[in-house]
């Protein structure tokens, strides 16, 4: 089937499979919250992004292979009200950004923007974006047969960038977007973000001008 992105609470997940890595996509909680798995092909290593919710379809996900790594993309709670359900049933390792590290209730490391980390074979870049939260973080993955794949947390939606509480907070994400991300990835570059659709920069670029006018 053709990967569209589009889930729902309880709904099938959706699959993406590169040549290195696969990605699946799950709607979870009452916020409908976006968790994603990524397992790389090679060695079957596993990923996941954000233990939102619903600790027990998250381990269903995760099936039988394994998990070695939740990266938490920033500290509000319905990113991470499954984390230490899905920590203790995997014993896999908790990861997020130190500045956003201290309101969660697991970390075993944590990481700086330009910082990596790895799953399996694959590489997944780290991209600080300060707004949304303190310490909100990006993953990165440049698929060297494809376009790259970025995954945004609540710090990018179609329609606009994530919410904060206006003044420097919203000037600081809407800098770093523009010089982390869109000055830097190509239009094809596809994003997965925290809640909803996905989207690709190229479909969002125009109306940058419209965000910065309005302030959300």
């Amino acid at each position: 089937m053709t990967y569209t992105g589009d889930v729902t609470p309880g709904g099938p997940a959706a699959v993406r499979e590169l040549p290195d890595l696969t990605i699946t996509k799950v709607s979870v909680g009452p916020m409908d919250n976006n968790a994603y798995l990524l397992r790389c092909t090679g060695t079957g290593e596993q990923l996941l992004i954000d233990a939102a919710n619903d600790a027990d379809r998250l381990i269903e996900v995760i099936g039988g292979s394994g998990l070695s790594t939740v990266v938490t993309t920033h500290r509000h709670q319905d990113h991470w009200f499954a984390l230490e359900d899905v920590i203790e049933a995997t014993r896999a390792t908790s990861i997020a950004h130190p500045a956003d590290a201290v309101a969660l209730p697991i970390v075993d490391s944590t990481v700086e923007d330009g910082g990596t980390i790895r799953v399996g074979q694959c590489v997944l870049e780290v991209i600080h974006l300060v707004g949304h939260t303190p310490g909100s973080i990006a993953l990165l993955y440049r698929d060297p047969s494809g376009f790259p794949h970025l995954f945004t947390g609540d710090s990018l939606f179609p329609g606009g960038p994530g919410r904060t509480t206006g003044g420097s907070d919203f000037d600081s994400l809407m800098a770093d977007l523009q010089a982390k991300v869109f000055d830097k990835l190509p239009d094809e570059t596809w994003f997965y973000p925290g809640h909803g659709r996905d989207s690709t920069l190229g479909t969002e670029r125009p109306s940058l001008p419209e965000w910065r006018a309005r302030r959300w």
